[in-house]
């Protein structure tokens, strides 16, 4: 569900229990579009992260800290001068519109009391953090935007601020229940379409909701509902609206099976066939359904040269390994070739000058088979000709089986970075991601002092299983290339998702047997850290460290092994401990 207007208005009243009377004790922008916020209030201590990322806007108190640059951008630095110190005095929201206006006053220079307000536009790629003064004259905002980019508003120190007015919607917290329905029922759309285009703050699912409380299919016409049905959808428009206004807030998420499919500030009738877990507060449920998807938002954002890169390569090598094997194929008649030749020149003495053809017994399958001559040679100058043309097939052949091996090799060990940077949640993951991609010459290493390697400090992952074995995850190449020849010993066992690219897994067996839970645990991070990551049945490769070979020259993260056992599992492993 997108961050509508039900939702920031749930978020409001959190944000207002626990924030008003606060003060700002710090404050750090530890992205270009997000700032962090740790306010003191009530013998307690809060952080407010608020984001104007345009893929994922978000607003919401956690126990997270970030850490901050070393320089503190521009933006953050007149937040400090003038918030630092200041008191939380209101928190609003204009009707059911995707802001937040935060009320905070501070002492200036002089030291006299000033008001100013910091404003959180949630509206997708629209979204902005804009600092105003109290006559609503625009200080600074996190990003720029200029007549250039919007016609609408500009948003720039000196301008004054106002909200952009880009539909006529109603407020339903002001508007006539009676109104709302009849110009909702006036619209030529379905009648889901029709909530959402008039009402203020609506989502599709929040009007798909309104919808099921109504008994009301979603998709109907909205102008062919009849009196008692449209009596219907205005008793429970009116009941929702009254549960915005006095707060009564339920937030839940709703999964299908293991995986969030959606979440509500207010419950959901039309979900009951999902599981359901309620929150006490809407910035506990924000964190736990966004946390992953915010992290993989921005790494992605991060790795998108890494990713780009790596693309490149591997469409490049998938086009030579496709015109390589076009020219495999193309040698495969070099055999008839020499057969030809050994032909003509058993049978070719009775060939008369200027023959096209000749007929010959193939003693290889005893078959009697037609053989094109050119006319203008000789029966031995026919053999020579065809004997050369399988000369050249066959170097051909051995050129291209080897060069085919190479790309085969070069397109295995790109699917394994661009694997990598899939399961890569923080740039120190990137580093050694990187470092590879130099190495191997995809990247140019700089020169100077600037291109020296660069120290590795991601680590691999560290599980515990259900019997308290520890698990080692390899993030990267190298990283598996240390976890299986340098930290593990040959008595520990190593896992691998069969056919594909994928982490190593190592299961310390400290001399131990393991149990069968501990095997399937490790299978289990085996598959979730390879490429069939979401899959029901995987197919894992396990054996002892000490049977797992590295061929000389071979690039990081490539093994073989000759004996093994192997096991389906699925790639669940949210039962799994990872140990910090």
């Amino acid at each position: 569900m997108p961050f509508d207007g039900i939702t920031i208005s749930c978020l409001r009243k959190e944000l207002s229990e626990k924030l008003v009377g606060g003060r700002i004790t710090k404050i750090v922008q530890p992205e270009a579009d997000e700032l962090l916020f740790t306010i003191k209030n009530n013998a307690a201590q809060y952080r407010l992260l608020l984001s104007a990322s345009a893929s994922l806007p978000l607003v919401y108190l956690t126990e997270r800290n970030k850490p901050a640059p070393m320089t503190a951008p521009g933006f953050c630095m007149l937040l400090r001068k003038h918030l630092g110190g200041g008191r939380i005095t209101a928190v609003t929201q204009p009707s059911l519109e995707r802001i937040l206006r935060f009320e905070i006053e501070h002492l200036d220079e002089m030291g006299d009391l000033c008001r100013k307000y910091l404003i959180a536009e949630l509206m997708g790629k629209h979204s902005n953090l804009i600092f105003c003064r109290e006559d609503g004259t625009i200080l600074d905002s996190i990003k720029h935007i200029s007549l250039a980019v919007s016609s609408v508003r500009e948003v720039l120190p000196g301008r004054t601020y106002f909200i952009p007015h880009t539909q006529d919607k109603l407020d339903p917290l002001t508007a006539a229940p009676s109104d709302m329905i009849a110009a909702v029922c006036a619209q030529p759309a379905a009648l889901g379409k029709a909530v959402y285009t008039t009402l203020t703050g609506f989502s599709p699912a929040m009007a798909e909701e309104l919808c099921h409380r109504s008994f009301l299919e979603s998709g109907r016409p909205a102008m062919a509902l009849n009196e008692r049905e449209r009596d219907m959808l205005e008793h429970q428009l009116l009941r929702l609206v009254e549960e915005i206004k006095e707060g009564h807030f339920t937030p839940q998420i709703y999964y299908n099976g293991k995986e969030p499919s959606d979440f509500s500030a207010v419950p959901f009738t039309m979900y009951e066939d999902l599981t359901v877990q309620t929150f006490t507060d809407i910035s506990g449920l924000l964190e736990s359904y966004y946390a992953v998807k915010n992290t993989l938002t921005r790494i992605h954002q991060k790795s998108s040269d890494l990713r780009r890169i790596v693309q490149t390569a591997l469409e490049r090598n998938r086009k030579k390994y496709d015109l390589q094997l076009r020219q495999l194929k193309d040698t495969e008649k070099r055999d008839k070739f020499k057969v030809w030749g050994e032909l003509i020149h058993t049978y070719g003495y009775g060939v008369p000058e200027g023959a096209r053809s000749m007929q010959a017994l193939n003693y290889y399958t005893n078959e009697e088979i037609t053989i094109p001559l050119d006319p203008t040679l000789s029966a031995q100058e026919n053999a020579v000709h065809y004997f050369d043309k399988y000369g050249k097939l066959k170097r051909t052949f051995e050129a291209v089986t080897k060069l085919l091996q190479e790309t085969k090799s070069q397109i295995e060990h790109l699917e394994s970075i661009q694997t990598a940077l899939d399961m890569a949640l923080t740039e120190e993951d990137l580093t050694p991601i990187r470092e590879e991609l130099t190495e191997y010459g995809y990247i140019r290493r700089k020169s100077g002092k600037n291109g020296k390697k660069v120290k590795i400090t991601s680590k691999p992952y560290h599980y515990l299983s259900s019997d308290g074995f520890d698990i080692y995850v390899g993030k990267n190449n190298f990283q598996n290339d240390e976890l299986t020849f340098q930290f593990a010993t040959g008595g520990d066992w190593w896992f691998h998702a069969k056919g594909v690219p994928g982490s190593h897994v190592i299961v310390k067996s400290e001399g131990r047997e393991l149990p069968d839970s501990t095997f399937e645990d490790a299978g289990r991070l085996a598959a979730y850290y390879s490429k069939n990551r979401g899959s029901d049945k995987v197919e894992i490769d396990y054996v002892e460290k000490k049977h797992v070979k590295k061929p000389g020259g071979a690039k990081p993260g490539f093994v073989v092994y000759y004996t093994n056992y192997s096991l389906m599992i699925d790639s669940d492993i949210s039962g799994l401990r990872q140990v910090d």
